[in-house]
């Protein structure tokens, strides 16, 4: 019996040794450290992007709508025949091609007062799948003087889509992004 103790230690010494060196040596703990914080970091790195591109998406789509409403609040685009694809080609030429102009929904009407202007309008049908517009493009300038809104919806797609993250307002992992203007056209004679 007292051989066993010996022979277990001679036959497990080996491994006992390798085991105490390995718990010490610490190369390669960089690169075992970056592996475990890789997936959270790139997904962090990602999703600081995928908003960044998000707000500069929204915040162009807004200053288009500004720009092209420009336009038909001076009574330009009444003086230079100004149809809805004259006004969204003149819009997308602001959006500095980061949208694709056919998907821009763009409604362009004349409201009786200013109290019936709505922000939020019915656009879209959605379901728990996908969302199909129920608005059609419109255009309408108005003459001087007219109460006029200025609408413009686009369908902006996510890359990235977390349980905790999320940036989508839309079931299929799109958000909408909306811009509206709405003015007082300038006292312009109609030609």
């Amino acid at each position: 019996m007292s051989r066993k103790p010996s022979l277990l230690r001679r036959l497990f010494a080996p491994a006992i040794v390798r085991g105490h060196r390995f718990a010490r040596d610490e190369r390669g703990v960089t690169a075992v450290e970056f592996g475990i914080l890789a997936l959270p970091f790139f997904t962090i790195v990602f999703a600081i992007i995928e908003t960044a591109m998000m707000f500069f998406a929204q915040q162009t789509l807004d200053s288009a709508v500004e720009d092209a409403s420009r336009m038909v609040r001076t009574g330009q685009a009444q003086s230079q025949g100004f149809d809805l694809t004259a006004f969204r080609n003149y819009m997308c030429g602001y959006t500095f091609n980061l949208f694709n102009c056919n998907n821009i929904v763009i409604k362009v009407e004349i409201l009786s007062t200013f109290a019936s202007v709505s922000t939020t309008p019915t656009i879209q049908n959605c379901n728990l799948v996908t969302c199909t517009w129920q608005v059609t493009d419109s255009y309408n300038p108005g003459v001087g003087r007219s109460i006029i809104q200025v609408s413009a919806y686009y369908r902006w797609p996510l890359m990235i889509v977390l349980p905790y993250f999320n940036l989508k307002n839309q079931p299929d992992n799109y958000r909408l992004l909306t811009a509206i203007r709405v003015f007082r056209n300038e006292p312009f004679t109609s030609t």
